[in-house]
């Protein structure tokens, strides 16, 4: 982007796309369905087995986030998909340009507009959760809770540079729509499937041991979704022992911090292409 910002200016962009969000609803109606749903899997998943309310706090983290990794990487690829082609097939994309700011000042502040959006709606939507876990585990479920959604509103910023990044390649919403979607099916369904079958050929050439296949676990790094599986795998002790992506992990992924600083590079790099190309 330009060195030369003006805060005020990004600032004020920023406030008409978040003004824009909250006049038509969409954080209310996110806010809602997350609520809804978080309600209903954490308080009502051990239903079956005739128990009412979170039975521990490692069966409600690891619930929500399968909920989490489907839902907020989609809502975020619709939120932003058209924010940039979406001014242009409406025509008031040369009328904003015509004002005294860049266009890095412009993207930047539909960026943080959007975040802002979206990062409430995430926020609200799991805090009903968050005051059920807290009277029933205290400070100690609270705390891995709270950081269980940071790492959400992560993987949604994620998933917003993206969007800003595809909305600024594509020639028109048609195109912007389908390369989103395009996105999601592969970060959250394909792109583990590949690996898993990278995973049994690596492994069969190996041997029994599988000893050939430590490097193809880096390759988590590839998908933002894997990382936010991973940080929240390694956020609890019972949840560290458990199987799943954590046993393939390797030791120096075995950490929030480095899978966190990852997760911070698939928000920045994205939106630095996308200020590049917007040039």
């Amino acid at each position: 982007m330009s060195a030369r910002i003006d805060a005020g200016q990004v600032a004020a962009i920023a406030a008409k796309e978040f003004r824009d969000r909250m006049r038509n609803r969409w954080v209310l109606a996110v806010a809602v369905v997350f609520t809804a749903l978080s309600v209903a899997i954490g308080y009502f998943g051990g239903a079956e087995q005739g128990v009412l309310g979170p039975r521990s706090l490692e069966f409600v983290i690891t619930s929500l986030v399968s909920l989490v990794i489907y839902l907020v990487p989609m809502i975020a690829l619709l939120l932003g998909f058209d924010a940039v082609v979406g001014e242009r097939e409406r025509g008031s994309l040369d009328l904003l340009l015509s004002l005294p700011l860049t266009r890095g000042e412009m993207l930047l502040g539909k960026y943080l507009g959007l975040a802002a959006a979206l990062l409430l709606a995430t926020a609200g939507g799991f805090a009903l959760m968050a005051l059920l876990l807290a009277r029933q585990f205290g400070w100690p479920g609270l705390y891995h809770y709270l950081g269980f959604v940071a790492s959400a509103g992560l993987l949604g910023l994620a998933f917003l540079s993206l969007a800003l990044w595809l909305s600024v390649l594509s020639r028109d919403r048609a195109q912007a729509s389908g390369l989103a979607i395009g996105l999601w099916f592969f970060f959250v369904l394909v792109f583990d499937l590949l690996l898993l079958g990278l995973l049994v050929a690596g492994a069969g050439e190996a041997g029994a041991s599988g000893s050939g296949t430590d490097w193809i676990a880096w390759l988590l790094l590839l998908n933002p979704a894997d990382l936010f599986r991973i940080v929240n795998a390694f956020s609890l002790d019972q949840l560290r022992s458990a199987g799943g992506v954590a046993s393939i992990v390797p030791p120096a992924l075995a950490s929030p911090w480095p899978t966190g600083a990852a997760l911070l590079a698939w928000i920045a790099v994205p939106l630095v292409l996308a200020a590049r190309r917007f040039r």
